[in-house]
């Protein structure tokens, strides 16, 4: 940060706004919650300011209290905000059903992920109809640069566009390193195909398929992944050209989404 930008922060600086922030992004990643005294301790704050904030999220409902009043945790309002953001709402809204039918005909699961401040962030999620498969929790967040979907992100994004992704890159847990040669390398590989289809780098047995969800202008705004499970018994489902068939299809229904 520059002179020029430091002074800006420091001009517009709203430390009560500052504090409520704290306090979001530290409960997001909290499993059980989290006692005031240690929310207090992790932010190293006043005891007597973190009371009045978490009574005002209390209040407006982003947090709310255990039965026994002494934990606090993250509702579900900002999950529902983010989802009510009309362009990510109608995203989702188109894409369900044809993820559903996709899920229903392939006999396989699929799961839609979108670029969120350094990683992936899966937004939508069907599971296959049969007795097993391989399911990806909606709202996880997922490594940018050693999944199919962050791939294929990846390729499908401007020089630049992609320079800044990488830069805002956060490794999320169990992330596989790789360095930039060989991720550019694997970007091309995946614009020439058109789709990413790879061992997965986080589950034996499982073949990642994915395809970009593409504007007018080539750039993909999401990436659809159906982590394939091949069936060994006497049972005959689709093969995993039929399903990358039904993918590409199912995805080719979205493509027009975005704007150039």
């Amino acid at each position: 940060m520059d002179v020029d930008d430091k002074d800006d922060a420091d001009r517009y600086r709203a430390p009560a706004l500052d504090k409520g922030l704290d306090i979001l992004e530290l409960l997001a990643e909290q499993k059980g919650g989290l006692t005031r005294a240690e929310i207090t301790k992790l932010l190293g704050r006043n005891a007597s300011e973190m009371y009045r904030m978490l009574e005002r999220l209390v209040a407006r409902q982003y947090v709310v209290r255990s039965a026994g009043g002494d934990r606090y945790s993250l509702s579900l309002k900002l999950y529902a905000l983010a989802h009510r953001h009309p362009p990510m709402n109608r995203l989702i809204s188109e894409a369900l059903p044809l993820m559903q039918r996709f899920a229903a005909d392939a006999e396989q699961s699929c799961h839609l992920a979108v670029y969120d401040r350094g990683n992936l962030l899966v937004v939508a999620q069907v599971d296959g109809p049969g007795t097993w498969g391989i399911s990806v929790r909606l709202g996880s967040r997922v490594g940018l640069i050693d999944t199919s979907s962050g791939r294929t992100l990846l390729a499908f994004q401007t020089t630049e566009q992609r320079a800044h992704m990488l830069a805002e890159h956060t490794k999320v847990k169990g992330e596989v390193t790789i360095d930039h040669g060989a991720l550019e390398a694997v970007c091309e590989s995946i614009r020439e195909a058109g789709f990413s289809q790879k061992d997965s780098q986080q589950i034996f047995g499982v073949t990642d398929l994915t395809f970009p969800l593409l504007t007018a202008g080539g750039s993909a705004i999401a990436a659809m992944t159906c982590p394939y499970l091949k069936r060994i018994d006497e049972y005959v489902a689709p093969s995993l050209d039929q399903v990358t068939v039904m993918l590409r299809e199912t995805v080719q229904g979205l493509s027009m989404f975005g704007e150039p």
